[in-house]
């Protein structure tokens, strides 16, 4: 089992990455700063029905500056969801900002509501780091979610992604006599193995959520990362392998329970062919990612190569140990994907 205890260093976003932001349309003039959600003055914790802490904190704004904060949020989520139409916004209002403390990029939600109907939505304002840009970029281009998302200078505005957080997946589903535990297994090798492959790391249950879809006759399962900021950093192996966190155990014993190894490997071989499939069809941008990320630091030279000798050594690939730096590491594990195909 494996547990992180060193906080992530936070990278600022380089020059050749903000060439391809700029040059994929990720990088748009926005109304607000992070630091602009800075200027509260008063904040209360943010509890759930069941009154247990969020830790999350709803925070409050001097009311000559909560009209202009309030404003730029919705223009801003015009921006994310329409394009920039601001005819959107009409029904709009901004309910609630939570601040994360505890997070690396330190996030604030935003809780938005057409008053029309009581229907919301959130999104969320990061200070950027260029570790969780790459992260998004590559779930964006080589898994199957789409992923919405822009920077301005030192500002990543996100998109929610909605789904059962996987803590409370664990907690409150599993017992369901519904479950689908065939297929939730699956859905956690396939998840399993798009994580290896692009080196996510830190896949707790509390960094993915679960979307469940009603189908026909049954149910399908798509678990979905929603913490990006462990994108290739850390030198062990099994830190990109959610199947080695004790959070996930829960979903481990029902795939040890309902599957067997060759249905495993099926299930691994189907992943990584619809990757290498991915891989193909982006891999004009793909490449551009992958050359800004080779001239960028993302990780500490003990990480580098504690990492490439551990991949060298899984995949029986000498090919790693020519890496210099995570970046090349990523592209190495990609090419070692499309070779084996």
């Amino acid at each position: 089992m494996v547990k992180i205890t060193n906080k992530k260093i936070s990278f600022k976003i380089s020059k050749s990455l903000r060439k391809y932001l700029i040059d994929y349309g990720r990088e748009q003039k926005m109304p607000l700063a992070y630091l602009d959600l800075g200027r509260f003055n008063n904040s209360i914790p943010l509890y759930d029905k069941k009154n247990k802490d969020t830790l999350w904190a709803t925070v409050f704004y001097p009311q000559d500056d909560m009209l202009h904060i309030y404003e730029a949020l919705k223009k801003t989520y015009a921006i994310l969801k329409a394009n920039g139409d601001l005819s959107v916004m009409k029904h709009l209002f901004i309910d609630r900002i939570d601040l994360c403390v505890y997070g690396n990029s330190k996030p604030y939600r935003v809780r938005i509501v057409n008053k029309v109907n009581d229907n919301f939505d959130y999104f969320y304002i990061k200070n950027a780091d260029a570790s969780r840009i790459y992260g998004l970029e590559l779930e964006h281009l080589l898994s199957p979610n789409s992923m919405n998302f822009y920077t301005d200078g030192d500002t990543l505005i996100e998109e929610h992604i909605v789904g059962i957080p996987g803590d409370m997946f664990i907690e409150q589903y599993l017992g369901d006599k519904n479950l689908n535990k065939i297929r939730l297994a699956k859905e956690f090798v396939k998840f399993n193995e798009r994580c290896f492959v692009r080196l996510l790391g830190d896949m707790h249950s509390s960094n993915y959520v679960v979307a469940i879809t009603p189908d026909f006759e049954e149910v399908e399962y798509r678990i979905r990362a929603i913490d990006f900021d462990q994108q290739s950093y850390e030198g062990k192996k099994l830190v990109y392998m959610p199947q080695y966190f004790v959070q996930n155990n829960p979903i481990i014993k029902i795939g040890i329970d309902t599957l067997t190894p060759e249905t495993v490997k099926q299930y691994q071989k189907e992943e990584r062919s619809m990757i290498a499939s991915r891989l193909r069809s982006s891999r004009y941008r793909i490449k551009e990612l992958g050359d800004a990320v080779r001239r960028d630091e993302i990780s500490t030279p003990k990480n580098i190569d504690q990492l490439k000798h551990e991949l060298s050594d899984h995949y029986s690939h000498k090919e790693f140990l020519r890496c210099t730096n995570m970046g090349a590491i990523v592209r190495t594990s990609l090419r070692v994907l499309l070779k084996d195909r």
